[in-house]
């Protein structure tokens, strides 16, 4: 598999997973609208999965597909980061994992609109619309949670403290993505950790709710295929049908 596959397909599966989480929500959420809501959400992330899956499978060269990239790849050759495929648990977790990750791919985007590679950069710029919505949604949930009743704000606070040791992984770099950047192709992240940093940090004072601590366990390995283990489980679920009957058209 070549830089530009790779790095496409980290793109795509970090989007994927994050939309099978999300629409897990659905018929489940606290109310009609957030329901709806978070469909949409989830509807917005697989389109952009397909629009990068299709393109890492054409660049990479080996006539897979996006079905293929989806439903016939094991959990090690899943290249998401680990924030994305953690478990709902509550409506706190799943809105910091969002507010997390939305800040994260919104920075990202910005970036990757400029990219030199024109099928990237033209994802990100319809991708960059999109995501700024789910950044607002993130951010308004966690305020109304942060400044509500004791109960919401526990559970919000819980959920910021339980998934911040996952979010350093967004932020790193490896030798396929250096390349990239010097090529003017991928986005520097680690640029991007201090302006993520600022942000996240505005949102929970607005919400009156404490910054996570910084720590030293800070979980890796997404991006070369180390993953936890609801990650498999996720999958056992997301592919049984197309695996089931292999070809099946309708």
């Amino acid at each position: 598999m070549n830089a530009l596959s790779t790095y496409t397909l980290r793109l795509g599966d970090d989007a994927l997973v994050l939309s099978h989480r999300l629409a897990e929500w659905t018929s489940r959420a606290p109310d009609l609208e957030e329901d709806i809501a978070l469909t949409n959400i989830a509807l917005d992330l697989l389109g952009q999965a397909r629009s990068l899956l299709s393109y890492a499978g054409e660049v990479e060269g080996m006539q897979r597909d996006e079905d293929d990239l989806a439903y016939l790849r094991d959990e090690r050759q899943f290249l998401n980061c680990q924030l994305v495929e953690q478990p709902n648990e509550d409506f706190g977790v799943s809105l910091a994992r969002q507010l997390y990750f939305a800040t994260y791919q919104r920075l990202l985007y910005q970036e990757l609109e400029g990219s030199n590679d024109e099928t990237l950069s033209a994802i990100a710029t319809k991708a960059s619309k999109e995501v700024a919505y789910h950044c607002d949604h993130a951010e308004l949930w966690t305020e109304r949670l942060g400044d509500g009743t004791d109960e919401s704000r526990r559970r919000m606070q819980r959920g910021l403290d339980r998934l911040f040791p996952y979010t350093y992984e967004l932020f790193e770099q490896d030798e396929t993505t250096n390349r990239l950047v010097a090529q003017g192709v991928a986005v520097d992240v680690q640029k991007l950790h201090e302006p993520w940093t600022d942000h996240i940090r505005a949102v929970l004072a607005r919400a009156t709710l404490s910054p996570p601590e910084e720590t030293t366990w800070r979980p890796t390995g997404g991006r070369s295929g180390v993953h936890t283990e609801s990650l498999g489980h996720m999958l056992a679920e997301m592919q049984n049908l197309h695996r089931a009957h292999p070809g099946a058209t309708w």
